[in-house]
This record gives structure tokens, C-alpha cells and sequence, in this order.
């Protein structure tokens, strides 16, 4: 854990600093706003604490500005109830009133160093990929997580982090979907003053914030084909160079990636390099989806339910018997992230000694079944798909478009346009449906008894 405090050190400052050090904090000290700025560009931090004599919202807009996502947490005389007003408003996290509670501020640093979603599992089928993990955690090998949206990838790339020889040291995550493809050079790598319209100050990337430690490149199929050039030198070399700059900067790290896609039909396709792919892929650990892991549905419940309880300040209950079965039943198309948001709804609804199943309900507030309008849209494919086995694919065409015809009332030129052939092409398989005796819509009319939509 790295602490930036910011503010003159008096002896109530002085004493807070020790107290995180005793917590195992790493601690520096800077004077004011614009040298703190200048740390957290050169090194980084995984907590700012700052006086709130100090301008707050300057320091908020600024981190802003220069996209560095530290938490800041303010900290004053306890007397100074409006100074704590106004750095809240002005985006501070939290308050802590001086002199320093030891407990107080062990509790703010716990919460910034703990992972808020911890790795709870049950299931044989998730036991198999967390001794897998566990057994190449403390290896320096890349590892590559794959597995759908919603099943935990980052979960499982902060345990293997707490499970390695880097623990002690940054764990720090990109999400290469969510940031601006011409934006994530820098994010990554760093950029040099004047490097761009808006490079302010050399400002260091996640690369060198991560030195030492482990760098988690989130969803990296959504990276530009581009990047991954000197993303790739980057990991063999071990050496990145900052945006702007004139000099290469060695990095130490170890590189977990994520990604709910298929690579090696990302390569196939052209928009993920192979070499690049074997760099990354030297483990892989694919996450099942919550649906091939039953056991653990109720486990995750109840964690969630729990935690949800604690943060509302609502009292914490059971899912009852009907619930628990409920939540068998239901597909969790949305893994554990829809298990989760499930729970927290549940939570703010129930009444009562017990979550019911009149709590566990959809976002549209429909109450969450297996013969759900989702499942029901999905039977309903599965009928459809059924329907069609056994069947040739001349026969499966010739429905098609006899039905596309009927739709469009014999008109040809639309049929021809909605079926995505040319107008030509349907008059001869037309043709040659009527010479097999086959009832074809006339211009203006459908076939007799077709369904018309």
C-alpha cells in the first residue's frame, strides 16, 4: 500500500503517518498540492491523504484532468466540521478527523488495499481452475483468463496477485474496452510533457505505476491491432518508452490478461496477433459460467447477501427454501454479475425474517422464473433450431423464402431485397418451386392460410 500524504506535516500529520506505517503503508510526504501532483505522475499511489486546509477541488480536477484514478481522503482538525463538508463536496472519498484514530485510519486503509469482491466458489468445476491457479500463481509466466462476461475474470486475476511472490506490490488493472483507443497508449505507457495537446507534465502510465508487481490488461482483444505491436515488445523486453519520450524505461512486472473472446479466432480474423497471443497464453485459465457451476449459486448468494446487508445497514437474512430454489432454476445468462445485482435488489426488498422469493425479482421488477421472458425467448429459439434438424438445407431454404414472400404479399423485388439475392436469382428458385407443384404467393396476395406478420 502506497500512501501519499499531502499538507505540511505538524505533529497530528506526523502521527498519522506513522500509524499507516505500522500498517505496513508505505509512506511520502508532500508539501503541497503541485509536488503531490509531481509524486503521483512519478511514482503513483494507491491512497492520497490530504489537509483539508489544502485546495481539494484543484487537487480532484487535476487528477481528473490527467486521468489518475487515485482515491483522495481528506484529513483535518475534528473542529473543522465545514472544511470536511467542502472537501467532500469537492470529491474527496472521505473524512478523517485529527488527531488520527489508529483504528479509524487502519479501517480506510484496509478498505483501499482489500479486494471489495472477494473469491468465493464451491464448485469441483471451479476448484479445478483455482488449483490450477494457485499452482502457477507464484511462477513469473503470463497467464491468460478467458471465460464470459460476468464470471469473476478480474476476481481470479487479484487472487493469483495475492498469491504470488509480488503480493507486497502494485496490482494495478487497465480495462482496454473502456478507455479511448487513442488514449490508451498513454494510459499504458506514460507520456512525456508536450508529448500531445493536453500532456500538461510527464505523467508515468500503468506499466511503471505497476513496477514490481502485476499489471491485469482487461479485455485486451478490444486493444487496436496497432497497439499490441508495442505491447508485445513491451512484454519480451521488458522496456517500454513513454509517449514523447527519447529514452526506453525498464519495467518490472508480471502480465495477467482477461478476455470474454475466442483469440485464436481473433488472430484468424486479423484483429489479434498470434505472436502476441503465445506471449500472453503461456497459462490459460478459462472460467466456467456460473451456469456449469451450481454449487456455487447459493454460495455467492449468501455472500452477497451479506455484504449488501452490511453496506445498506439493513439487517442480515437467509435466503429462504423457495428462494434458494428459485435461484437454482434461474440460467444466470448474466453470470455472477447478474447473481449479484439480483441479491442487492433482494436485499433492499425483502421483508420480513427471511429473503423471499417475492424480493428476487428482474430490474423490470418481473419476478425472476425459469419460464422467464428471457427463458421463454430462448425455449423458443431452442424449438425453432430443433425444428430444423433432420432437414436438408434446400428444404430449410425453400420455407424461407416461400415464407418471406407471403410476408411481403407476393411482391418479389422486396422479398428478394429482405432474403439479401438478387431479384433474378428468386425468380428461378420460384420457378422451379412451381414446376415441383409447389403453391407460390401471387403478386398482391399471400398463400392461402399463411401467417402474415
Amino acid at each position: 500500500m502506497r500512501l501519499l500524504m499531502i499538507g505540511r506535516l505538524n505533529g497530528e500529520l506526523i502521527t498519522a503517518s506513522k500509524i499507516a506505517m505500522s500498517r505496513g503503508a508505505s509512506v511520502t510526504q508532500a508539501d503541497g498540492v503541485p509536488q503531490g501532483l509531481n509524486v503521483l505522475r512519478a511514482k503513483g499511489a494507491d491512497l492520497v491523504m490530504v489537509d483539508v486546509g489544502q485546495p481539494i477541488a484543484a487537487l480532484i480536477g487535476a487528477l481528473e484532468a490527467e486521468r489518475i484514478r487515485t482515491p483522495v481522503v481528506a484529513c483535518g482538525v475534528s473542529t473543522d466540521a465545514g472544511a470536511a463538508v467542502a472537501a467532500i463536496r469537492a470529491g474527496a472519498r472521505d473524512y478523517i478527523p485529527l488527531p488520527p484514530d489508529p483504528e479509524l485510519i487502519a479501517a480506510v486503509l484496509e478498505a483501499v488495499a482489500a479486494d471489495r469482491t472477494p473469491f468465493v466458489w464451491r464448485d469441483p468445476a471451479m476448484e479445478r481452475v483455482v488449483k490450477l491457479a494457485e499452482q502457477v500463481a507464484r511462477a513469473e509466466a503470463s497467464v491468460l483468463i478467458t471465460g464470459e462476461s460476468g464470471t469473476g475474470k478480474e476476481v481470479l486475476a487479484r487472487y493469483l496477485h495475492a498469491k504470488s511472490n509480488r503480493a507486497a506490490k502494485p496490482f494495478v488493472s487497465v480495462n482496454c474496452a473502456a478507455i479511448p483507443e487513442a488514449l490508451l497508449e498513454s494510459e499504458l505507457f506514460g507520456h512525456e510533457k508536450g508529448a500531445f495537446t493536453g500532456a500538461i507534465a510527464r505523467r508515468i502510465g500503468r506499466f511503471e505505476e505497476a513496477h514490481g508487481g502485476t499489471l491485469l490488461l482487461d479485455e485486451i482483444s478490444e486493444m487496436d491491432v496497432r497497439l499490441q505491436a508495442k505491447l508485445l515488445r513491451a512484454l519480451q523486453e521488458r522496456v517500454i518508452d513513454r509517449v514523447g519520450g527519447t529514452a526506453p524505461v525498464r519495467v518490472d512486472i508480471r502480465v495477467l490478461a482477461t478476455s470474454n473472446r475466442n483469440l485464436a479466432e481473433e488472430v484468424r480474423k486479423g484483429t489479434f496477433r498470434e505472436d502476441l497471443l503465445y506471449r500472453l497464453n503461456v497459462v490459460s485459465l478459462r472460467l466456467p459460467p456460473l451456469r456449469e457451476r451450481p454449487a456455487d449459486i447459493l454460495e455467492l448468494a449468501a455472500h452477497f447477501a451479506r455484504r449488501y446487508a452490511e453496506s445498506n445497514g439493513l439487517p442480515a437474512r437467509p435466503l429462504s427454501a423457495p428462494a434458494q430454489a428459485l435461484m437454482l432454476k434461474n440460467p444466470w445468462r448474466g453470470n455472477v454479475r447478474e447473481l449479484e445485482n439480483t441479491l442487492h435488489r433482494a436485499v433492499l426488498l425483502a421483508s420480513g425474517s427471511e429473503i423471499g422469493p417475492e424480493a428476487v425479482l428482474t430490474p423490470e421488477g418481473e419476478t425472476l422464473a425459469a419460464d422467464g421472458p428471457v427463458a421463454r425467448a430462448a425455449q423458443a429459439a431452442e424449438a425453432v433450431t430443433r425444428g430444423l434438424v433432420g432437414r436438408t438445407v434446400a428444404q430449410v431454404e425453400c420455407d424461407l423464402i416461400l415464407d418471406t414472400l407471403d410476408h411481403c404479399l407476393g411482391n418479389r423485388t422486396h422479398a428478394a431485397k429482405i432474403l439479401g439475392i438478387s431479384i433474378r436469382t428468386l425468380r428461378n428458385k420460384l420457378n422451379d418451386y412451381v414446376a415441383s407443384g409447389l403453391d407460390v404467393a401471387e403478386p398482391g396476395h399471400a398463400r392461402a392460410g399463411a401467417a402474415v406478420g
